[in-house]
């Protein structure tokens, strides 16, 4: 029975992930501070798989290494790593708190940092694996007033190709997923700030129209199911669009002059 780990598997896309996995046949560990009650562990049954709750803070670099050695006491083989675990912020830059923008790159940023290094030493000893990073295709075209938050997944971004190099001589390949808008929790969830709409007009209509296109989203198991082929597949990519529209905004994005791009982007949310 083949192994993942996901962090950030207790709803949303992470949620629709796990069950995926399960469903198709894998030993899922779900790793996320809350959910122990929507996963149950199951004895392995022809066809079928296992969902195992792993209480998991990314933010704490303790709580990293006692969910891993929680799962190695369970298997000693871990085929797929998913870094999924995060959330969003919005409101002006100027009026950002700064303990709120450290938070939001504590959590996206370093949590897959601290999860990343949690896992390697396994991956290296077994000379192989895969890892996969959720990140957003606003770290390509970032969001006005969801600077922070798009700041923090073209981080994801960086690390992911830098980590590929570094990890390659292990047999472990490294993959990101950008997905466009989809349709979640993720959008209530938000820690949104109204400090200076006052002074920045469009702020409130622009994260109104954010938060409709999210609500308005492709359905997680989409998203689910490009993990699934990522995870699967002969040879993955470094990176993948979620969603035919935003791999086309993505292209256009890199053949496009950045200032008629950014300019576009400033019409969508003014």
């Amino acid at each position: 029975m083949q192994t993942l780990i996901i962090t950030g598997g207790s709803s949303g896309i992470g949620k629709a992930t796990a069950s995926l996995f399960a469903e198709r046949g894998w030993c899922v560990f779900e790793l996320s501070r809350h959910g122990a009650e929507n996963t149950k562990t199951q004895k392995p049954i022809p066809g079928e798989g296992k969902l195992i709750h792993v209480t998991c803070d990314v933010c704490s670099e303790d709580s990293c290494r006692e969910a891993m050695a929680e799962v190695l006491s369970q298997t000693n083989h871990i085929d797929v790593v998913i870094s999924n675990a995060g959330y969003g912020i919005s409101g002006p830059i100027e009026f950002t708190e700064i303990s709120a923008a450290e938070h939001q790159m504590d959590v996206n940023f370093m949590g897959a940092v601290r999860f990343t290094q949690a896992v390697l030493p396994q991956l290296r000893k077994q000379q192989c694996g895969r890892i996969i990073y959720t990140s957003s295709v606003a770290a390509q075209l970032p969001v006005p007033y969801q600077a922070f938050y798009s700041a923090s997944k073209a981080a994801i971004n960086a690390l992911a190709l830098s980590l590929a190099n570094e990890v390659r001589p292990f047999g472990i390949s490294v993959s990101v997923i950008m997905p466009g808008d989809v349709s979640t929790g993720f959008t209530d969830a938000r820690d949104k700030s109204s400090a200076g709409e006052e002074i920045y007009l469009s702020a409130r209509k622009a994260i109104a129209n954010m938060e409709r296109d999210e609500r308005a989203g492709m359905a997680p198991v989409q998203m689910a199911k490009l993990f699934y082929h990522i995870a699967t597949c002969y040879s993955p990519r470094p990176q993948y669009v979620g969603g035919l529209l935003y791999r086309v905004l993505c292209l256009l994005d890199r053949i496009l002059p950045k200032r008629l791009v950014n300019w576009i982007e400033h019409k969508l949310y003014s």
